[in-house]
């Protein structure tokens, strides 16, 4: 609509724009909050943003800065070694994986994950942080 005619023509359309996208400010003390829920909860990070009303894209973002920030002030930021996986031949079948007995639980042991042919074995007395970053990361790699 050009300007010499702004309110002499007649409306024909009118277009209403709801959900998200609107600028909030988030205080710290709430902002830390959804940020360590999304480290240690047991929900993806999707999720956790979703049930506070933000875009994935933004928590991941705050996730990102803070680990900025750890490591700006010397603090060792836990990473995930690198993996190695041999290629086994197609002839080959995948070896068996042989589980104890019930009546012989390793007590080694506390967590067993098995996906895809990938045993994880999860010691007691590891950091939940630890075991909830090892089963994201199987998630993300199926």
């Amino acid at each position: 609509m050009p300007c010499d005619d702004a309110g002499t023509s007649r409306v024909t359309r009118f277009e209403v724009f709801t959900g998200a996208g609107r600028r909030r400010d988030w205080p710290p003390e709430v902002k830390a909050s959804i940020v360590a829920e999304s480290f240690f909860g047991q929900e993806t990070v999707c999720s956790v943003a979703r049930r506070h009303g933000m875009s994935p894209s933004q928590l991941f973002t705050w996730r990102r800065q803070l680990r900025k920030q750890m490591e700006n002030q010397g603090v060792v930021v836990p990473a995930f070694v690198p993996a190695v996986v041999d290629a086994v031949s197609a002839a080959e079948p995948p070896p068996a994986i042989q589980r104890p007995k019930r009546g012989r639980r390793s007590k080694a042991s506390a967590v067993e994950l098995e996906i895809d042919g990938v045993a994880v074995k999860i010691s007691r007395g590891a950091d939940a942080g630890v075991i909830a970053a090892v089963i994201e990361a199987l998630r993300a790699t199926r």
